[in-house]
Parts: C-alpha cells; structure tokens; sequence
C-alpha cells in the first residue's frame, strides 16, 4: 500500500490559520470518508472554524481552490476519480493534479493534495478513511497542508 513510509507527524497549534477544504461529489461514500478525515486532521491540529466548499467534481478542484487561496493560509482540495473504459481519467486526473500544483506555487498558499486517482472503486475506499480502510488520505492532506502553512508562517 502506499502508505508504507510515511513520516509520523505530531499535530502541532494551528488554531491561527485560516482553512478552506474544497471538496468534490462524485462517488458520495468514498467523499464522506475523505472530508470526514479532514476534519478529523483539523480537530488535531486544533482548527476550529474551516471552510468547507463542495464542488461537482475533481475537475472543479482547482478553481475553487484559486478562490479560497486569496483568503486562507491553507486549502486542502478532497477528490476522487477512478478509471474508467475511456481516457477520461487521464484529462481529468491530469488536469486537477497540474491545476492545483498551480494554485499552490502562483498564490503561495499550500493545498493539500487530497486527490485519490484510483483503478478501483474499492482502491478509493481503502484510502478514504472509513472503517475498514487502510489509509486516512483525507487527514493526510490536511496534516500536510496544515504542517506546511505553519513552515511558511514560521518562515516568514
């Protein structure tokens, strides 16, 4: 699984930041698990007034994220998209991925990449955080966004 490696990090105050979570629709229950995640990232961290936007779909990431970086010192943008017969997946998984990369680099303001680009639907449920799921990608994107908005506070 892909999480093998990952650092172990210790959630640290990040009551001051300003948080927007952007969120896709498609494919409701694994959606859930993801946002569910984020929220449970920003109780640890203890963010207590986030913003949580919902968009149709992951190729509607971006956009709103762009939104919420003029605003928040942290977005984190929740997806999913699982592959099809057709080259769909590509556009979109490509598309939302180099759109947020974007995001983050031109507003500096980082966005946690909460997108699940998956073969399966039971790959996306085994990362979204549910019981029974092998990973918490939902808390790990925000974890990251989060970790990373306080560097740069720090830095600055």
């Amino acid at each position: 699984m892909s999480g093998h490696g990952a650092p172990t990090e210790t959630p640290v105050d990040c009551s001051d930041l300003s948080v927007a979570v952007v969120a896709a629709s498609w494919h409701e229950q694994v959606m859930g698990g993801l946002v569910a995640g984020a929220e449970r990232a920003l109780a640890a961290y203890a963010v207590t007034d986030a913003k949580v936007v919902r968009v149709p779909g992951s190729f509607e990431l971006p956009v709103a994220a762009q939104a919420l970086a003029r605003d928040h010192d942290a977005v984190v943008a929740l997806g999913v998209v699982i592959r099809g017969g057709t080259p769909h997946f590509d556009y979109v998984c490509s598309a939302a991925t180099d759109g947020l990369n974007r995001v983050s680099l031109d507003a500096g303001v980082p966005v946690g990449f909460g997108l699940l680009t998956c073969d399966t639907e039971q790959q996306a449920l085994d990362r979204a955080g549910l019981t029974g799921s092998a990973e918490d990608k939902g808390y790990e994107a925000t974890a990251a966004a989060l970790a990373t908005a306080r560097t740069l506070r720090d830095l600055r």
